[in-house]
């Protein structure tokens, strides 16, 4: 049973700019802290960012100043805004529940490239 779809991804040079989305289906995002993570071959999931149903967000390190974190609650969406891409950055992006994860969506590719 699919419940999370991410979107967006894509190809962006150094520098640049994307925002990813994720839907839920029906109500499995609400008032739950919902989070986004990445995954590159060879190593374990990173978690990036959170909000809380009310928007209050936190963020790892590697993202702080970089990443937006926001969500739409009317429309069962979380949403990643990316700024200042890096090489680095390239992975496979999720959102999922922080507490109570639900099964992982397919994720979204992001492929930072000059």
């Amino acid at each position: 049973q699919v419940q999370l779809v991410e979107s967006g991804g894509g190809l962006v040079q150094p520098g640049g700019s994307l925002t990813i989305s994720c839907a839920g289906a029906g109500r499995v995002l609400g008032g739950y802290l919902m989070g986004w993570y990445r995954h590159t071959p060879g190593k374990q999931r990173e978690w990036l960012a959170s909000i809380t149903e009310a928007g209050r967000a936190t963020y790892a390190h590697s993202v702080k100043g970089r990443f937006t974190i926001s969500r739409d609650n009317a429309k069962n969406t979380v949403y990643l805004q990316m700024n200042s891409l890096k090489f680095e950055d390239t992975a496979v992006y999720y959102c999922n529940r922080v507490i109570g994860s639900l099964n992982w969506g397919q994720g979204t590719q992001v492929t930072v490239s000059s």
